[in-house]
């Protein structure tokens, strides 16, 4: 059964998504990013990202989500 989800973008992703946050509803992490990568401007922003689950990198795609996870999506960052 999907879950609300919180989603954060970083900086590109921010840009890309037009905004900082929004709830989503996805039973899997998989499920969530299948959603995010279907929305043009966005697919490529994500595909280069890393996406942290509740301020960890998940060790699969197939994770499920439970009601209030936060899922973080940071895209590359150059400088130094």
């Amino acid at each position: 059964m999907p879950s609300q989800v919180t989603v954060r973008y970083w900086a590109g992703a921010r840009r890309a998504a037009g905004l900082a946050s929004e709830v989503l509803s996805a039973g899997t992490l998989a499920e969530l990013l299948s959603q995010l990568q279907a929305r043009p401007g966005l697919a490529e922003v994500v595909a280069a990202s890393s996406v942290l689950v509740d301020e960890v990198r998940p060790s699969r795609d197939d994770q499920p989500l439970a009601a209030g996870t936060v899922v973080d999506i940071l895209p590359p960052f150059a400088g130094g």
